[in-house]
């Protein structure tokens, strides 16, 4: 399974260039809304509906004498249901329907598998080691229940958040989403270990570079010109998905999303068992800093944040004991059978370094900006501080 990045789409106001007529009594009004008033009168003096035809009153009996005010009633029908060409449910929007109902028989989509190559290749064609897939299927089966979870929401999410919403709101909606669609709202003891969030919503805006949560009470709006990086995660029983994308609203930092985007696929294809960490990160930083970012007519290198890195994932745990490096270097361990990583890369047209801050978990660090003589984290101002992009992808399932 791979990471998705998207851009997101501005917000367009009703055109102000419609022209102004006077009305009789002098009140303004817009052409167009004069028409619709027309229109609307028109209706109401020749447009007569069948109810009305229907409620009128019966003639008169000339044996009784009487009127007999029958009225009729027409049968409404009954509104029809969301579903598919199969007849099954579909996703509402928000998405609040659970999987479980979207897909009955608990067999959830596979998704993009990735093959493997070279002297592991015999992996995708031995007996044997099929076998050993389908005895493991249940524990697939999670993994890729959760990965639909984050695929519904993340797809909803691309299409849905707009410059002017405040992160609190954003987040609220991923994760109401998540618990939605796991069908655990975690209300009940015991339930969050069952399913839900995998962890809280990551929510960071340009010098961040990763792992800011907006708490309670935050007033940060998203702005047209920001770059934020939405990272989220959902568990199945302890079966985490960790995922991220980026979206951005101005093309200008098109480059940047595609240089996190290939670096996190040269990641995932080199990914395997028996292989190396630091080739891993050699094969990510090749991709990622063959791409220039042009702002304010300066061409500005891409380059990996070399103190970032991905990690495997153990049930119930999102961070395991090994690393997954981004650039070149001369770590030896292995990748393991059984093992589930998250490949994680990160892009900066910084200097490719962060540190760690209390207010703003990671942002990106200058040298030359740094006092030595105070311990105290500090974050960039944000006008010195060029913009970030993290891209993040599913485990492969091929583990």
């Amino acid at each position: 399974m791979l990471g998705m990045t998207s851009n997101g789409a501005s917000i367009f106001d009703s055109d102000p260039s419609v022209p102004i007529c006077k009305p009789a009594d002098g009140s303004s009004l817009r052409k167009s809304e004069r028409s619709q008033n027309t229109w609307d009168n028109n209706i109401d003096d020749h447009d007569r509906s069948d109810d009305d035809k229907e409620d009128e009153e019966a003639p008169e009996d000339p044996g009784t004498g009487s009127t007999a005010a029958k009225k009729k009633k027409k049968k409404r029908k009954p509104k029809k249901k969301r579903t598919s060409a199969n007849g099954s449910p579909k996703q509402s929007s928000p998405p609040r329907v659970p999987l479980t109902l979207l897909f009955p028989m608990g067999q959830y989509p596979v998704g993009e598998e990735v093959h493997y190559r070279d002297e592991n290749a015999f992996r995708m064609t031995s007996e044997e080691k099929r076998y050993l897939d389908r005895v493991n299927n249940d524990f697939l089966e999670e993994y890729r229940h959760g990965a639909e979870v984050h695929r519904q929401v993340r797809h909803w999410a691309q299409k849905n958040i707009k410059p002017g919403q405040s992160l609190t709101e954003i987040a609220e909606e991923i994760e109401d989403g998540v618990r939605a669609l796991t069908g655990h709202q975690g209300l009940e003891e015991g339930d969050n270990l069952k399913g839900g969030m995998g962890f809280p919503t990551g929510l960071s805006l340009n010098h961040c570079a990763a792992h800011f949560t907006p708490n309670a009470g935050n007033k940060t709006i998203l702005q047209k010109e920001d770059v934020m990086k939405v990272d989220f995660g959902v568990h199945v029983n302890g079966r985490i998905v960790d995922s991220a994308f980026t979206m951005t609203f101005d093309p200008l930092y098109d480059n940047l999303l595609a240089a996190a985007k290939d670096a996190t696929n040269a990641g995932v294809r080199e990914a395997g068992i028996d292989v190396r960490m630091s080739d891993i990160g050699a094969a990510i930083q090749e991709a990622m800093e063959s791409y220039e970012v042009e702002i304010g007519g300066q061409s500005l290198p891409v380059k990996c944040i070399r103190n970032l890195n991905g990690h495997d994932i153990v049930q119930y745990s999102i961070h395991g004991r090994k690393s997954v490096p981004i650039v070149k270097g001369g770590d030896q361990t292995k990748m393991e059978e059984g093992e589930i990583f998250a490949i994680e890369t990160f892009g900066s047209t910084g200097k490719g370094y962060v540190r760690d801050d209390v207010k703003d978990a990671y942002s990106l660090f200058k040298g030359n900006t740094v006092d030595s003589s105070r311990w105290k984290p500090r974050t960039m101002p944000r006008e010195q501080t060029p913009p970030t992009c993290l891209c993040v992808s599913p485990p492969p399932e091929r583990f």
